[in-house]
């Protein structure tokens, strides 16, 4: 029996040709990337570009065409290797890395869109962005250095944009959710930024999610540390200077000249354990037990939660620290690894604004990456 109905039996009057959609064609355009860093972030791009790509030229026109993948000392080229976009890892011609060399094959002879990716942790590549955007070739990253780093640099960055390239760098702050285009809409439609607040880690959101007491604090750091939720060094966490660069990156995208000096950090790491080597350190994190309770009694007693908050003010005012919140407080309130953030403007005064979801992990960070990799696409005039 054939159950698929007749669209004349279940639509007797249908639409006029007039009035019926028209079929859109997509517009086809081609993009050349290149990819700089196939760590953990850049392997899990590589992986979802390779998956969307007959997706995207199939629905959108648009052919991501992976160009290139240059390593801290090695780099493959599609030129050399043809097989590259299926075998990224086991490429059979390798180079020495030269990143001018990668750029200027990324860019090509022939007026094409190209856009490079840095999924480096690496300032050196952070200061070729400049001369990249000059050049005409987009860039994406989300690298921290080049968004909260030398003042300077960040505005000889801006600068280059003028000749028409894009810098897009969402997943710099709470990997994939998006944060920095939030806060650029409220801007662009005329808002005003009062204050923004947030839970930047999702380290240390794990860590006073857990720590209730009912386990030593290091023993809950271990732990973190053994699921890879921290950085190698579970220091750089506790610092608080990678949620401060997140900060000063939301203040320059609001129009504040802040600089990381200009951020008030409370380090959770003693002086006596800063300096130590990693192995030593983390022998001696119980020494990190007595003062963590001290906080929680504290904040038990206020009534309140323990959680580790970045806070920017209108004025350039920032502050990274542990803080006592309310129970009722939204920060009090989110799940593992959750990043949150609050911004309050002349719109959302009353009832702030609310960013939240997974703010870590190679996938998630990648998705950031790639949506502004795919935002930059759509902005892209058809070339022949």
């Amino acid at each position: 029996m054939n159950i698929c109905a007749s669209p004349l039996a279940e639509h007797p009057n249908p639409l006029p040709p007039a009035l019926a959609l028209p079929t859109r064609t997509p517009r086809q355009r081609t993009l050349a990337v290149g990819v700089v860093g196939p760590g953990r972030v850049g392997s899990a791009l590589l992986e979802q570009l390779r998956a969307a790509q007959p997706r995207l030229a199939r629905d959108s026109g648009l052919d991501l065409r992976l160009c290139g993948v240059v390593a801290s000392k090695r780099m493959w080229l599609d030129c050399d290797d043809p097989e590259l976009n299926a075998r990224h890892h086991s490429a059979q011609t390798w180079r020495p890395s030269d990143l001018d060399e990668f750029a200027a094959h990324v860019r090509g002879n022939e007026g094409r869109h190209a856009l490079l990716v840095d999924c480096s942790a690496n300032p050196a590549v952070a200061a070729h962005y400049p001369h990249w955007l000059a050049s005409g070739i987009h860039v994406v990253t989300p690298n921290k250095l080049a968004g909260s780093g030398d003042l300077a640099q960040w505005r000889a960055i801006r600068a280059a944009c003028a000749h028409g390239a894009r810098f897009r760098y969402e997943a710099t702050v709470c990997a994939g959710l998006p944060v920095v285009q939030t806060l650029r809409d409220l801007l662009d439609t005329g808002d005003r930024m009062l204050s923004i607040e947030g839970m930047f880690s999702g380290t240390l959101a794990w860590l006073y999610n857990r720590h209730d007491g009912q386990l030593p604090f290091s023993t809950l750091l271990r732990e973190a540390h053994a699921l890879g939720y921290t950085e190698p060094d579970p220091r750089t966490d506790l610092s608080g200077i990678d949620v401060a660069r997140k900060l000063v990156i939301l203040a320059r995208e609001a129009g504040l000249p802040l600089s990381l000096e200009d951020v008030e950090v409370e380090s959770l790491v003693p002086p006596a354990l800063a300096a130590l080597p990693l192995d030593a350190f983390m022998q001696r994190a119980h020494e990190l037990d007595a003062p963590m309770a001290a906080r929680l009694a504290s904040a038990h007693t206020a009534g309140g939660v323990l959680r580790h908050v970045a806070s920017l003010d209108h004025a350039g005012r920032a502050r990274v620290r542990l803080a006592v919140l309310p129970s009722s407080h939204a920060f009090a309130h989110t799940r593992l690894t959750d990043n949150i953030v609050q911004f309050r403007t002349e719109r959302y005064r009353d009832n702030p604004l609310l960013v939240q979801g997974p703010g870590a992990g190679p996938e998630v960070t990648a998705a950031g990456v790639f949506a502004d990799m795919l935002r930059i696409a759509e902005s892209l005039a058809v070339h022949a």
